[in-house]
């Protein structure tokens, strides 16, 4: 009897817990996680995950320890070791837009240009990113690490900080100034180079990715059906704004077509009313958990 493959995955344990777990979910794949435990169990027996921070999870994946795994494209570059870039997933901790690594400082501060930087000290956790930016810009500066609360340290211990952001309302909040954006980051799907040579192994990852991006697609969108008489279709069509031209199928009653179009959820309040006006019938709204192109 054959022995079931298993493809060894990583997952993020932390902010992106909780949002990565969710868009399994809506991707079919369900991941079911306890607060104590590192090894979550799934519905899907090929999948054999462990929860590790992101800022490890490259290194994991390029030894090998991890056949796949999804972290940050910031930790990526951080780690400076080689792996196969899957896909991006676009999504952060709140949204779905990437994040930034900003160099931020106080309000009162005489910091403008990364070249007033010189002789200066930052605090960080992407320690290696921010030393490479320093030698990019031929500046010399004390660059240390961050165990946390870093909006805090910028200028009562530190002359700077590169910190993580999304709106940058925390670094309002801290009275703290945006200088310079160092780099824009976004989950990624990586490979193990040697786990993507292997032909298993490959397809269950494109298919896991194909998912995954379906189900990030399919956010903020939903499913219109609706009945229309063939003398009001063209009126109808005028007011969809569709991803691309209506699906339009005859009804058995002739002079009726049925039509589906997939929209931005939050157009649909403002469009049935215009589209019940226009003729529709039979308006039937329904969730999407994936949009595969």
């Amino acid at each position: 009897m054959n022995e079931l493959k298993k493809l060894k995955l990583g997952l993020p344990k932390g902010s992106l817990q909780e949002s990565t777990i969710e868009i399994f979910k809506r991707a079919g794949i369900r991941v079911h996680a306890s607060e104590r435990s590192y090894f979550p169990g799934c519905d899907d027996e090929e999948l054999e995950i462990m929860l590790v921070r992101s800022q490890e999870m490259a290194r994991y994946v390029a030894d090998g320890v991890f056949d796949a795994g999804l972290t940050g494209y910031d930790w990526i570059m951080e780690s400076g070791v080689k792996v196969h870039e899957v896909c991006e997933l676009l999504y952060a901790k709140t949204g779905f837009r990437p994040v930034r690594w900003v160099l931020a400082v106080p309000n009162d501060s005489p910091i403008k240009s990364v070249k007033d930087l010189e002789g200066k000290r930052i605090a960080t956790e992407l320690v290696g990113v921010v030393k490479k930016w320093l030698e990019k810009h031929k500046v010399k500066a004390e660059v240390e690490f961050s165990w946390g609360a870093t909006e805090a340290k910028a200028g009562p211990l530190v002359d700077a900080i590169v910190e993580l952001t999304e709106t940058g309302s925390s670094l309002r909040a801290n009275k703290l100034r945006i200088v310079e954006e160092l780099l824009t980051s976004s989950t990624r799907f990586i490979a193990n180079e040697n786990s993507w040579k292997d032909a298993w192994k490959r397809e269950k990852m494109e298919n896991m990715a194909m998912l995954l991006q379906g189900a990030l697609a399919a956010e903020g969108m939903v499913g219109l059906k609706m009945n229309v008489a063939q003398k009001d279709l063209e009126k109808v069509m005028k007011i969809l704004p569709a991803m691309k031209r209506p699906t339009i199928a005859g009804l058995s009653e002739p002079g009726w077509s049925a039509l589906e179009v997939v929209i931005e959820e939050k157009t649909v309040k403002k469009l049935i009313p215009q589209l019940k006006r226009a003729g529709a019938e039979g308006i039937i709204e329904y969730p999407l958990n994936k949009v595969i192109p």
